[in-house]
Protein backbone atom coordinates (compact mmCIF):
# COMPACT_ATOMS: atom_id res chain seq x y z
CA UNK A 1 0.00 0.00 0.00
CA UNK A 2 1.18 3.47 -1.12
CA UNK A 3 1.52 6.14 1.51
CA UNK A 4 1.66 9.83 0.65
CA UNK A 5 3.29 12.70 2.25
CA UNK A 6 3.02 16.11 1.33
CA UNK A 7 5.59 19.09 1.77
CA UNK A 8 6.30 22.60 0.23
CA UNK A 9 3.25 24.43 1.34
CA UNK A 10 3.90 27.77 3.07
CA UNK A 11 3.03 31.82 2.93
CA UNK A 12 3.64 33.65 -0.25
CA UNK A 13 2.79 36.87 -1.47
CA UNK A 14 0.51 37.25 -4.71
CA UNK A 15 2.60 36.86 -8.04
CA UNK A 16 4.97 34.28 -6.47
CA UNK A 17 5.46 30.56 -6.63
CA UNK A 18 5.82 27.74 -4.50
CA UNK A 19 6.39 24.06 -5.56
CA UNK A 20 4.80 21.44 -3.72
CA UNK A 21 6.26 17.83 -3.38
CA UNK A 22 4.26 14.24 -2.36
CA UNK A 23 6.87 11.38 -1.51
CA UNK A 24 5.51 8.02 -1.76
CA UNK A 25 6.61 5.37 -0.17
CA UNK A 26 5.99 1.52 -1.33
CA UNK A 27 7.05 0.08 -4.80
CA UNK A 28 4.13 0.06 -6.68
CA UNK A 29 3.59 4.01 -6.74
CA UNK A 30 4.25 3.83 -10.50
CA UNK A 31 1.09 1.78 -11.27
CA UNK A 32 -0.95 4.83 -10.09
CA UNK A 33 -2.02 7.78 -11.76
CA UNK A 34 -1.28 10.90 -9.25
CA UNK A 35 -3.60 14.08 -8.43
CA UNK A 36 -3.32 16.96 -6.89
CA UNK A 37 -6.61 18.71 -4.83
CA UNK A 38 -7.29 21.54 -3.11
CA UNK A 39 -9.92 22.00 0.07
CA UNK A 40 -10.46 25.91 1.10
CA UNK A 41 -12.15 26.33 4.14
CA UNK A 42 -16.22 25.61 3.87
CA UNK A 43 -16.00 24.78 0.44
CA UNK A 44 -15.81 21.14 -1.47
CA UNK A 45 -12.75 19.56 -2.69
CA UNK A 46 -11.93 20.34 -5.66
CA UNK A 47 -9.58 18.87 -8.33
CA UNK A 48 -6.35 20.92 -9.43
CA UNK A 49 -4.13 18.77 -12.23
CA UNK A 50 -3.32 14.73 -12.91
CA UNK A 51 -0.79 13.07 -14.51
CA UNK A 52 -1.40 9.56 -15.66
CA UNK A 53 1.15 6.36 -14.43
CA UNK A 54 3.81 7.45 -16.96
CA UNK A 55 3.66 11.31 -17.18
CA UNK A 56 3.19 11.32 -20.59
CA UNK A 57 -0.43 12.47 -20.09
CA UNK A 58 -1.49 15.60 -17.40
CA UNK A 59 -4.62 17.39 -17.33
CA UNK A 60 -5.33 20.46 -15.73
CA UNK A 61 -8.14 22.86 -14.07
CA UNK A 62 -8.94 25.65 -15.83
CA UNK A 63 -8.70 27.49 -13.17
CA UNK A 64 -4.93 26.55 -13.14
CA UNK A 65 -4.25 25.92 -16.36
CA UNK A 66 -0.96 28.06 -17.54
CA UNK A 67 0.32 28.52 -13.85
CA UNK A 68 0.75 25.22 -12.63
CA UNK A 69 2.47 22.39 -13.63
CA UNK A 70 2.42 18.53 -12.41
CA UNK A 71 5.10 16.26 -12.90
CA UNK A 72 6.85 13.20 -11.56
CA UNK A 73 9.94 11.03 -11.12
CA UNK A 74 8.86 7.37 -11.02
CA UNK A 75 12.37 6.82 -9.44
CA UNK A 76 12.13 8.65 -6.50
CA UNK A 77 8.22 8.19 -6.32
CA UNK A 78 7.32 11.58 -5.95
CA UNK A 79 5.05 13.85 -7.69
CA UNK A 80 5.15 17.59 -8.06
CA UNK A 81 3.03 20.32 -8.61
CA UNK A 82 4.82 23.64 -9.52
CA UNK A 83 2.63 26.68 -8.40
CA UNK A 84 3.59 29.82 -10.33
CA UNK A 85 2.12 33.58 -10.50
CA UNK A 86 -0.23 32.35 -7.34
CA UNK A 87 -3.48 34.40 -6.37
CA UNK A 88 -5.33 34.54 -3.17
CA UNK A 89 -7.80 32.40 -4.51
CA UNK A 90 -5.60 29.50 -4.42
CA UNK A 91 -5.20 29.30 -0.67
CA UNK A 92 -6.49 25.97 0.38
CA UNK A 93 -5.03 22.94 1.96
CA UNK A 94 -3.52 21.02 -0.93
CA UNK A 95 -3.60 17.25 -1.08
CA UNK A 96 -1.94 14.77 -3.29
CA UNK A 97 -3.82 11.49 -4.38
CA UNK A 98 -2.77 8.16 -6.08
CA UNK A 99 -5.60 6.43 -7.84
CA UNK A 100 -7.07 6.74 -11.61
CA UNK A 101 -5.98 9.35 -14.31
CA UNK A 102 -9.81 11.29 -13.85
CA UNK A 103 -10.23 14.43 -12.04
CA UNK A 104 -12.88 13.68 -9.08
CA UNK A 105 -11.97 12.38 -5.66
CA UNK A 106 -13.72 9.44 -5.67
CA UNK A 107 -11.19 8.25 -8.39
CA UNK A 108 -8.55 7.92 -6.23
CA UNK A 109 -8.41 5.61 -2.93
CA UNK A 110 -5.28 6.62 -1.40
CA UNK A 111 -4.21 10.85 -0.02
CA UNK A 112 -1.78 12.99 2.10
CA UNK A 113 -2.22 14.28 4.79
CA UNK A 114 -2.71 17.92 3.11
CA UNK A 115 -0.61 20.89 2.89
CA UNK A 116 -1.33 24.36 4.03
CA UNK A 117 -0.67 26.87 1.39
CA UNK A 118 -1.67 30.35 1.61
CA UNK A 119 -1.32 33.31 -0.75
CA UNK A 120 -1.84 36.68 0.80
CA UNK A 121 -2.99 39.90 -1.09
Amino acid sequence: QVQLVESGGGLVQAGGSLRLSCAASGRTFSSYAMGWFRQAPGKEREFVAAISRSGGNTYYADSVKGRFTISRENAKTTVYLQMTRLKPEDTAVYYCAAGTFLTVPSAYNIWGQGTQVTVSS
